[in-house]
C-alpha cells in the first residue's frame, strides 16, 4: 500500500509507481495532508464526493481546502480555499466541472473546478448542513440539516421548497433515489417517507420494523437502481428494505465487536446496478472498536461478505439471524449461458418451459439480465439533453393519452431513439413498437430506452433495409414458414389477395400489443427474450396458424384487417407451444435463424452505431421534414403577422366606429342646439310681433281716444254756438278730423310698410343664419363669437330700424302736412310713387346676397336723399305759389276791406263771436304745439341713440341694414322749418282760418271718406 502526503503542494501526482491493492484490506493508496511548521500536525479530511463516473473525487478538510483527485490521470490539485470547515460535498451536478460544498457558516456554495470561481451562493439553513443529494439529471439538489431539508433548482440556484419538522423529531437524511423521481426522507424516530419529486406528494411510508429489531437509523445506502435500501446505526444489525414491496427483507447481523455503523455503501462492481433480489450483499462497514484500546478518533475499515437469510422466529418470538459464508461454485457453465447477477440462461429457459412464464415479482430482473442492459447513464443523459426531437413534438395530437406522464416518457424515449439514429425519427410505427415497453418501464426511462434499443437491434433485424416500405425480406420468412407448415391457409389468404403486409406486418410492428392482453403479452415476451431472435417470427407464424379456423371463414379484406388489429379468442399457451414446434420442425433452408444473427447486447459506455437502413432515403426525408418544418414556421410567422394585421384592422375599425359615433353624437347635439336656438329665435320673433301688435293697438286706441275727445269737443262747441255758426264749426271740426284721419292713415300705411320691411328683414336674417350654420366646425369658435356680436348688432339694428321707421313716419307726416297745406293732392301722389318705388327696391334687396346689403342700402339712402331733395324743391315751388296766392289774397282782402267797412256795424257782433272762437282755436293750437314738442323730444332722443350706434358700429364686422344719417338731417330740417312756418302762419293768418278751413274741409270730404278703426290685432 502506497502513502501520499499532499503537504503544501497545490498539485501533483498521487503515486509514483503503478498501484496494487493490498492483500488483506484492498487499500490502494493512503492520502495524508500534513502541515509542516513549528508544530507539525495532520489536517483531517472531513468529506469526500465522487463524480458520476467514479474516476474523480473531491475531498474537503477541516481548514476549508478542497482538493480534486483524478484517479485515472494520477493527478491532484487544490481547487478552492474556503477558509471554513467543509460539512458536505456533492460532485455529480449537471455541469461536470461544478460542485457544491456546505460550509460551517450554514451556507452552500457552488464552485467551478476549472476556473476556480464562485458560481453561486445559497443561504437558508439555520444549522450545519449534514448532507447534499443531487438528482440523477443534475438539475436539482436537496440539502439536509437537523431541523430542515431544502429543495434547490441548480439552474437558477433558487430554493423551490422547504421541509420543516418538529424539534422533537429531527431529520437524519433526505436524498434522491437513483434512476427515479422519488425523494426518501429519514427522520430520527426511524420513520421513512417517500415523496414524488415533481409534485412533492407523499407516495408511501415504510412500516415500523418488528419488535426486537429496533435500532436508531443513522446511516443509509441504496442500490444503483433504487430498489433496495440498507440502514444502520448504533448497533451491529443492518436492516435491508425492498422499496418496491415496502417490506423489510432481511436483518443482517455483524460481529459482536461492531458497536456502531458510521457509513454504508454498495459496491457497484458486484451489483451491476442493483436488483430486487440481489446476490449476497457486500457491505462496507466502519467498525467502532473498543474505545479503551484504540481511542475515540481511530477507526479501522474492514470489508466483510456473507449471504444473509430471512429472519426466523424462535419459540420465544425473538428474531435471530445467522451469517453464512458464500457458496463455492459447484459447476462451470458455458460462457454463452452465463448472465449478469449470477443467472444462467439454460436454467431460466428450463424454468420458463416448466411454468410457461417468469414470476411477476422477478420478471423485470430476469429481463434485464437476459437483455444484458449496460445502463449507460452518461450516454443516455446526453441523448435526453438534446431535447424533444422535431418528429415527435406533436406526438400528443397523433396519439392522445389521458396520462400526461406516460405521454411525456414516450415522447422522451422516442426522441432519444431519434437522436441515437435518424431512421427512428422517420419511421411511423416506432411509437407503436415502443409503447408497450414505455408503459411497462415508465418509472425508469433509462431501462425503458435500453430495452427498446435492444429489441430493435436484435429482434428487428433487417427491418429497415427497404425503408420506407415494410421489411419484405422479413415478411417473406414468415410467408415461407406458413407455406411449409400450412399451405391451405396460405392459399386461402392468397385467394383473397391478403398479403403478408396485411396478416404478418401488423403483428410485427405492434409487437402483438394490439391482439394480446397485458398478461398474455408479458408471457409471450418472456419466451421471446429467452430464445433466439428468430423465435419472434415463429410466434407470428404460430399465431396465424393457430387462428386458421376463423381465418378460413373470412372472405373480405376488411375482416382480415379487423382480425389482425383486435384481440381474439385464442389460447396464448397453445401459440407458444406451436412456436416452439415451428422452431424445431422448420427446415434449415427456410429457417429465420439462418438469416438472423444471434443476440448481441448493447455495448457499455456508448451505444452502438445503428446504420442498417438506406441513408439517402432517410437523409432525404429528414431534409424534407426540415424543409416542411421551416415552411411551417414561415407559415406560422406569416399567419401570426396576418392575425396581428387583422387585429390592428379590427382595432382601427372599432376606433373609427367609436369616432363616428362620437361625431354622430356631436352632430346630434349640435342639431339639437340649433333647433333650440331656432325655437328661441322664433319665440323672440313672436314676442316682438306681439309687442309690435300691442304698440299698434295702443296707438290706434290713442288715436281713437283723441278722435273721440275732439268729437266731444266739437259737439260741445256746436251746442254753445248759434245755429248760424254751427255749420262753420262743423266744417272746422271736419277739417280737423280730416287732418287727423289723413295723419292716422299715413301713420298706419307707414306702420304696415315698416311691418313688411321688418318681416322681410327677419326672413333675410333667418336665411343668413341658416347659411352661416353650414360653415365647417373648424371655425365654430369664431361663429359663436360672431353670433354673440350679431345678436348685439341685431338688437342695435332693430333699434335703428324702429328709429328709422319713426323718423320716416315723422318725416313723411311733416312733409305731407307741409305739402297738404299747399297741395294735398300732389303730395299724396308723390308719396304713393315714393312708396311704390321703395317697395320695388325692397323686393330687389331681398333677392340679393348678404354681401351686397351695404351697397343696396347705400343706393337706397342716395335715392331717399334725392327724393327728399325733390320734395324740398317741390315744397319751395309750392311755397312760392302760396306766396303768390297770399299776395292775391291780400289784394282780395283789401278789396274786401272796403266792403267790410260798409258792413262794419253788421260785423261787430260777428267779430265778438270770432274773437271767442279764435281764443278757443288758440288753445287748441297750443295742444298740438305741445304734442309736436313731445315728438321733437323723441326725435332728439332717437338721434342721440343713433349717435351711440355709430360709435359702436365700427367695432362690429357687420353692415347695418339701414343708415338714416341723411334722413335724420333732412327730417330735422323739415320739422324745424315746418314749425316756424306754422307759427308764422298761425300768427298772420288767424283771420283767414275760417275760409281756408272751409275750403280744405270740402276738398278732404270729397277726396277721403271718414275712416273706421275696428278693434282688431295684427297677427303673423
Amino acid at each position: 500500500m502506497q502513502s501520499s502526503d499532499l503537504g503544501n503542494r497545490e498539485q501533483g501526482k498521487l503515486w509514483h509507481r503503478k498501484p496494487a491493492p493490498a492483500a488483506q484490506q484492498g487499500v490502494i493508496v493512503n492520502i495524508i495532508h500534513s502541515a509542516t511548521g513549528y508544530h507539525s500536525k495532520t489536517i483531517r479530511f472531513l468529506n469526500v464526493a465522487f463524480d458520476s463516473s467514479g474516476d474523480s473525487l473531491l475531498a474537503g478538510d477541516h481548514q476549508g481546502n478542497i482538493y480534486a483527485f483524478d484517479l485515472t490521470g494520477n493527478r491532484f490539485s487544490l481547487v478552492q480555499r474556503t477558509t471554513q470547515a467543509c460539512t458536505a460535498l456533492a460532485f455529480n451536478l449537471r455541469r461536470k466541472t461544478e460542485y457544491l460544498v456546505a460550509l460551517a457558516d450554514y451556507s452552500i456554495k457552488c464552485f467551478d473546478t476549472d476556473t476556480k470561481e464562485l458560481v453561486s451562493w445559497m443561504r437558508g439553513h439555520d444549522s450545519s448542513v449534514s448532507s447534499i443529494s443531487v438528482h440523477g439529471s443534475g438539475r436539482y439538489a436537496i440539502t439536509t440539516s437537523t431541523d430542515t431539508a431544502q429543495f434547490w433548482d441548480l439552474d437558477t440556484f433558487q430554493r423551490k421548497r422547504k421541509l420543516n419538522v418538529r424539534q422533537s423529531v429531527g431529520i437524519q437524511k433526505v436524498f434522491f433515489l437513483p434512476l427515479s423521481n422519488t425523494i426518501l426522507s429519514c427522520f430520527k424516530d426511524n420513520s421513512i417517507f417517500a415523496w414524488e419529486c415533481d409534485t412533492l406528494q407523499c407516495k408511501y411510508q415504510l412500516p415500523t420494523p418488528i419488535e426486537g429489531s429496533m435500532l436508531h437509523y443513522k446511516v443509509f445506502a441504496v442500490t444503483r437502481d433504487g430498489r433496495v435500501l440498507v440502514t444502520g446505526g448504533k448497533s451491529n444489525h443492518l436492516h435491508l428494505w425492498c422499496l418496491e414491496s415496502k417490506q423489510l427483507l432481511r436483518i443482517i447481523q455483524m460481529p459482536t465487536k461492531v458497536r456502531a455503523v458510521r457509513h454504508l455503501e454498495f459496491l457497484p462492481d458486484s451489483f451491476d446496478g442493483g436488483s430486487n433480489q440481489p446476490p449476497p450483499p457486500l457491505v462496507k462497514v466502519v467498525e467502532d472498536l473498543s474505545k479503551g484500546k484504540l481511542g475515540a478518533s481511530k477507526l479501522t475499515m474492514r470489508v466483510t461478505s456473507g449471504r444473509s437469510e430471512r429472519p426466523w422466529k424462535s419459540r420465544g418470538s425473538k428474531t435471530q439471524t445467522r451469517v453464512l459464508k458464500p457458496q463455492v461454485n459447484t459447476s462451470l457453465e458455458n460462457k454463452e449461458n452465463e448472465l449478469p447477477d449470477g443467472l444462467n440462461k439454460k436454467r431460466l429457459q428450463a424454468l420458463l418451459k416448466g411454468f410457461g412464464e417468469y414470476p411477476a415479482k422477478y420478471r423485470m430482473f430476469v429481463w434485464r439480465a437476459l437483455l444484458q442492459l449496460p445502463e449507460n447513464h452518461l450516454a443516455f443523459s446526453s441523448l435526453i439533453d438534446k431535447g424533444i426531437h422535431s418528429a415527435f413534438v406533436h406526438l400528443k395530437d397523433e396519439y392522445p393519452m389521458k396520462s400526461r406522464k406516460l405521454l411525456r416518457v414516450l415522447q422522451r424515449t422516442l426522441s432519444a431513439l431519434a437522436h441515437w439514429s435518424a431512421i427512428f425519427g422517420e419511421t411511423p410505427y416506432i411509437p407503436l413498437l415502443a409503447f408497450p415497453f414505455v408503459k411497462l418501464f415508465q418509472n425508469n426511462q433509462l431501462i425503458c430506452f435500453e430495452v427498446v434499443a435492444t429489441v430493435i437491434v436484435n429482434w428487428c433485424q433487417h427491418w429497415f433495409e427497404y425503408f420506407p416500405n415494410p421489411p419484405v425480406n422479413v415478411l417473406s420468412m414468415v410467408e415461407n414458414i406458413l407455406a411449409h407448415h400450412d399451405k391451405e391457409l396460405l392459399q386461402h389468404l392468397i385467394n383473397w389477395n391478403v398479403t403478408s403486409q396485411l396478416y404478418a406486418w401488423p403483428l410485427l410492428e405492434t409487437l402483438f400489443s394490439e391482439v394480446l392482453t397485458r398478461e398474455e403479452w408479458l408471457k409471450v415476451f418472456d419466451n421471446i427474450f429467452s430464445n433466439h431472435p428468430s423465435y419472434f417470427l415463429m410466434m407470428v407464424a404460430a399465431y396465424i396458424i393457430c387462428s386458421r379456423a376463423p381465418l378460413l371463414h373470412c372472405n373480405q379484406t376488411e375482416d382480415f384487417e379487423y382480425f389482425f388489429h383486435h384481440r381474439n379468442n385464442l389460447d396464448i399457451n397453445v401459440v407458444i407451444k406451436e412456436a416452439y414446434h415451428l422452431m424445431e420442425a422448420t427446415p434449415a433452408d427456410i429457417h429465420p435463424q439462418r438469416m438472423l444473427d444471434d443476440f448481441i447486447p448493447l455495448t457499455k459506455g456508448q451505444y452502438p452505431v445503428f446504420n442498417k437502413y438506406p441513408r439517402f432515403i432517410v437523409d432525404y426525408q429528414t431534409q424534407e421534414r426540415e424543409r416542411i418544418r421551416q415552411d411551417e414556421i414561415e407559415y406560422l410567422r406569416e399567419r401570426q403577422l396576418v392575425h396581428e394585421i387583422e387585429a390592428k384592422a379590427v382595432q382601427r375599425k372599432v376606433e373609427d366606429e367609436a369616432w363616428y359615433r362620437k361625431q354622430e353624437l356631436l352632430r346630434e347635439a349640435e342639431e339639437q342646439r340649433r333647433k333650440i336656438l331656432l325655437q328661441e329665435e322664433e319665440k323672440l320673433a313672436d314676442q316682438r310681433q306681439r309687442l309690435t301688435a300691442v304698440k299698434r293697438e295702443l296707438k290706434v286706441k290713442e288715436l281713437q281716444l283723441l278722435d273721440a275727445a275732439r268729437r266731444r269737443f266739437l259737439k260741445h262747441q256746436q251746442d254753445q254756438r248759434q245755429m248760424e255758426l254751427k255749420r262753420l264749426d262743423d266744417e272746422i271740426a271736419r277739417k280737423v278730423s280730416m287732418r287727423e284721419r289723413e295723419t292716422a292713415a299715413t301713420v298706419q300705411d307707414v306702420e304696415v310698410r315698416q311691418m313688411e320691411l321688418e318681416s322681410q328683414r327677419q326672413l333675410f336674417e333667418q336665411q343668413l343664419v341658416k347659411d352661416q350654420e353650414t360653415v365647417t366646425q373648424e371655425v365654430k369658435g369664431e361663429i359663436d363669437a360672431s353670433r354673440r356680436r350679431a345678436d348685439l348688432e341685431e338688437h342695435l339694428v332693430q333699434r335703428l330700424i324702429e328709429i328709422d321707421r319713426d323718423e320716416d313716419r315723422k318725416a313723411q307726416v311733416l312733409a305731407e302736412e307741409s305739402l297738404a297745406k299747399a297741395d294735398q293732392k300732389c303730395i299724396d301722389t308723390d308719396w304713393r310713387i315714393q312708396a311704390l318705388y321703395k317697395q320695388r327696391c325692397d323686393d330687389l334687396d331681398r333677392e340679393a346676397h348678404y354681401e351686397e346689403i351695404a351697397k343696396l342700402l347705400h343706393d337706397n339712402r342716395v335715392k331717399e336723399a334725392e327724393l327728399l331733395k325733390a320734395m324740398k324743391e317741390e315744397e319751395d315751388k309750392r311755397w312760392e305759389e302760396v306766396t303768390e296766392k297770399r299776395a292775391q289774397l291780400e289784394a282780395e282782402q283789401l278789396a274786401v276791406a272796403a266792403l267790410d267797412a260798409q258792413r262794419k256795424q253788421f260785423l261787430d257782433d260777428e267779430m265778438n263771436d270770432a274773437i271767442e272762437l279764435a281764443e278757443k282755436l288758440q288753445s287748441e293750437d297750443g295742444y298740438f304745439e305741445r304734442l309736436r314738442d313731445l315728438k321733437t323730444g323723441c326725435v332728439q332722443q332717437d338721434l342721440k341713440f343713433q349717435q351711440v350706434l355709430r360709435e359702436a358700429q365700427p367695432k362690429s364686422g357687420y353692415v347695418c341694414l339701414n343708415d338714416l344719417s341723411t334722413a335724420e338731417s333732412s327730417a330735422h330740417f323739415s320739422l324745424d322749418r315746418r314749425r316756424e312756418d306754422l307759427e308764422c302762419r298761425e300768427r298772420e293768418l288767424m283771420a283767414e282760418v275760417r275760409e281756408l278751413r272751409q275750403k280744405l274741409t270740402s276738398k278732404a270730404r270729397a277726396a277721403y271718406p271718414l275712416p273706421h278703426f275696428p278693434d282688431t290685432k295684427w297677427t303673423t
